[in-house]
């Protein structure tokens, strides 16, 4: 049985996890390098000396062992009351210039050189640190407000698994759990892949340095296990590279979300064999939680297990950062500040939200200053939307379980899936900052429960067209079919980025007319849906001037039809099946009458409201 008492079979969906994405695995990364706090200060105000990032600092840029054991402070000669003043002047010039020189190197790309040879060759290279100084200039201030999201797209990217740099398709076997050499660099070469589907936001991995090891449970490809926060990850590319990533996306009209973690970090063994002093900033066991293991009686009983209990397991431990902390608190809100301010982030996507005590959120959200979607890995309405008053949105889980049950056979039940939707209406701040989604890095593939490509197809036009914001996880527009993590993690480009398959151009098609509709009628984004239209086997939902009927009858259904009412269309009025381009026609009383055929969706809008939009020759 689920949480919420749904009987399992083989071919419906999992429970809620007991232990979420965090026990992912974990990461081939490098030695951590620190710039020399003498030269490049920290972004972040200074902790106290016994909590510094200067600790384990590296001398120099030839990949020399991290101290251990504290930091001996540079010596800083422009203070001494002995030199001559002249002397003193000329020290500062010649440390001062000796900075600059330093600054501009790294900002031109000079760790990327360093890693460049191995990064991709699966052996470990250099996490570079990214405060403002060593990354040339922060980026432009987003001006983006989290309401803007509301008319955006999203697609899902994990960074290790869509695109490697240059041409090449290296092997990846997902079941391995190892770097596969996707980087920012691909990303960036293949960004009008994900542009020409219409989509006009991309959330990309965790960009945090990650544990060093290659576990029992692989490596940490997918970004959940990190280190250190002031550093990113180097198998990924470079400060410079995920800069013009941010760059590129705006200069298409596009936004950037990142994943973030605050809730753990990663480490190779039991709780009892964590060596602190190794994460950074937080080294000292005083800033996590003493070790308990979550249960699965804690999650319907022990919220307060959920919160200060660990995640993982004895392989991979995930000590629970104790974000009640005064000083978690602050370094986080000023990293994130920072974060955001260095890359041009548009927006977060926040990792284990249920894991960490509410009050945080609300001031980690203003730090950030930008749109935070949180996951709260939870199916019930009435306990994942409360935590809609601490963030901006949250990836909508009490719909994505009901909305899989009812497409994944033709005994799905759609009445179901309409009282999901109202419930959540109810339930939640505001439905329409809500992340809609039917695939994602966390759950099964929806392939993986039906090989029926119709009912994928309707899931796919649900999840873009049923309110909120749209998330398609990559892979998606390929009719990927993999199960559980990890094998829901295949690399993109075996399927060599085709943009003629059926999945691409429905999901430019569905994008299209749903940018249409947020670019010609404003109304749309704060439109509630509604549901006008349920049967055993169908549901229509209506938002702003889109009517979506979707089936669950299946590719080798009958045909049958529906008559639509409460569209908001005139009588008599001219209506286009945007996906077949098909004219329709709404009788005197104002009824649209709709052909179900192999069980395919249909998308309406108004003829007239077509004009000058490119949309069926229009």
């Amino acid at each position: 049985m689920s949480k919420k008492g749904v009987a399992i079979t083989d071919k419906s969906l999992p429970p809620t996890p007991r232990f979420s994405e965090e026990r992912d695995h974990a990461s081939l990364t490098a030695p951590e390098v620190y710039i020399q706090q003498g030269l490049i200060p920290k972004l972040v105000s200074t902790p106290p000396p016994e909590v510094c990032v200067t600790q384990g600092i590296e001398r120099t840029f030839e990949g020399l062992e991290n101290k251990s054991n504290g930091y001996d402070p540079p010596t800083v000669l422009v203070n001494d009351p002995i030199m001559p003043t002249r002397r003193k002047k000329k020290r500062l010039i010649l440390i001062t210039s000796l900075a600059i020189l330093v600054t501009v190197a790294l900002a031109a790309g000079l760790g990327k050189g360093l890693q460049k040879d191995t990064r991709h060759l699966g052996a470990p290279s250099r996490d570079l640190p990214w405060t403002p100084l060593n990354a040339s200039a922060p980026l432009p201030k987003s001006n983006v407000k989290p309401t803007d999201w509301r008319g955006r797209s999203i697609y899902q990217v994990i960074t290790d698994r869509f695109g490697p740099s240059g041409t090449g398709n290296p092997p990846c076997d997902p079941a391995k759990r190892q770097y596969c050499g996707g980087t920012w660099q691909g990303l960036i070469d293949r960004l009008d892949y994900i542009k020409n589907m219409g989509f006009t936001a991309v959330w990309i991995s965790p960009v945090t340095a990650q544990l060093n090891e290659d576990t029992p449970l692989g490596q940490a490809y997918h970004g959940y296990w990190q280190q250190n926060i002031y550093t990113v990850n180097s198998r990924f590319g470079s400060v410079g590279d995920l800069q013009a990533l941010s760059s590129a996306l705006h200069a298409r009209d596009m936004y950037l979300m990142l994943d973030v973690v605050t809730n753990h970090y990663g480490w190779t063994g039991n709780s009892s064999t964590v060596a602190y002093q190794k994460l950074v900033p937080f080294n000292d066991a005083k800033y996590f939680h003493s070790y308990c293991p979550i249960t699965s009686n804690d999650y319907l009983s022990n919220q307060t297990a959920v919160e200060q209990c660990w995640l993982g397991d004895d392989t991979v431990s995930l000590p629970d950062l104790n974000t009640e902390d005064p000083f978690v608190v602050k370094t986080y809100n000023d990293w994130i500040k920072s974060l955001v301010s260095v890359f041009g982030v548009d927006g977060l996507r926040i990792d284990t939200v249920k894991h960490v005590e509410k009050p945080f959120w609300s001031g980690f959200r203003s730090a950030a200053g930008v749109f935070s979607l949180g996951e709260v890995f939870d199916g019930d309405a009435a306990y994942t939307c409360p935590y809609q008053e601490q963030l901006d949105g949250l990836l909508n889980y009490p719909l994505y379980y009901p909305m899989i049950r009812a497409f994944q056979s033709s005994d799905g039940d759609m009445s179901a899936l309409s009282l999901a939707i109202s419930t959540i209406q109810k339930s939640c701040r505001d439905p329409t900052m809500l992340g809609t989604f039917s695939e994602n890095h966390d759950n099964a593939r929806f392939l993986s429960f039906t090989n029926d490509t119709h009912l994928n197809m309707n899931v796919i036009a649900f999840t873009i067209l049923a309110g909120g914001i749209p998330i398609v996880y990559q892979g998606q527009e390929q009719g990927f079919s993999g199960g559980n993590d990890p094998l829901n993690r295949e690399a993109l480009w075996t399927s060599s980025f085709a943009t003629k398959s059926a999945l691409y151009t429905l999901i430019a098609s569905l994008n299209q007319i749903r940018n249409h509709e947020v670019f010609s009628f404003p109304k749309y984004l704060n439109f509630s849906t509604s549901v006008i239209f349920t049967s055993d086997h169908d549901i229509a939902l209506r938002k702003g001037q889109i009517v979506g009927l979707f089936t669950n009858s299946g590719a080798n259904g009958t045909s049958y039809n529906v008559t639509l009412t409460k569209h908001g269309f005139e009588v008599n009025a001219t209506v286009v099946e945007v996906l077949s381009c098909k004219n329709s026609t709404t009788d005197a009383k104002g009824n649209l009458r709709a052909a179900v055929q192999q069980g395919m969706p249909q998308v309406f809008y108004p003829s007239a409201a077509l004009k000058l939009s490119g949309i069926c020759y229009m």
